[in-house]
């Protein structure tokens, strides 16, 4: 499958409003690798101008959910039910790049690495989610 147009993009993040209100930006999609960004900004940060590690988890949170979406079986939703993060370095400007990608495919979850990078392609965190495979048809 290839990626998805620039609408489909933001069809996909509008289905997700906090994503989208915390200014998280897809790049591409597809079943194999999803990619976005979260500009640093001063709103979105901690004690001496570093990037929220809440909002560091949100991007790549989205952008994990974003990759089971595209791997589900159809009729079928999923959830976060399980969340782990560690950090590398604190963000003090630019950006953060997230890139997900499926580690696992299951009939009852689907597990998804999230390898996030700052601007100058260093690792800032990395994060393993576990997505719920729900309602499945």
């Amino acid at each position: 499958m290839s990626s998805l147009s620039s609408s489909q993009l933001t069809e996909l993040l509008g289905l997700m409003p906090f994503s989208e209100g915390l200014g998280v930006k897809l790049e591409n999609a597809d079943p194999s690798t999803v990619a976005g960004t979260l500009a640093w900004s001063a709103e979105r940060c901690t004690s001496d101008g570093i990037l929220h590690g809440g909002a560091i988890m949100a991007l790549a949170d989205s952008v994990g959910a974003i990759c089971a979406y595209l791997n589900l079986p159809e009729g079928a939703t999923t959830s976060t039910i399980e969340s782990k993060t560690n950090f590398f370095r604190g963000v003090r400007s630019g950006f953060v790049r997230a890139t997900a990608k499926p580690v696992h495919i299951g009939n009852r979850t689907i597990v998804v690495q999230t390898d996030l990078l700052d601007e100058e392609d260093r690792s800032v965190a990395l994060v393993i989610q576990t997505q719920a495979v729900l309602g499945r048809a």
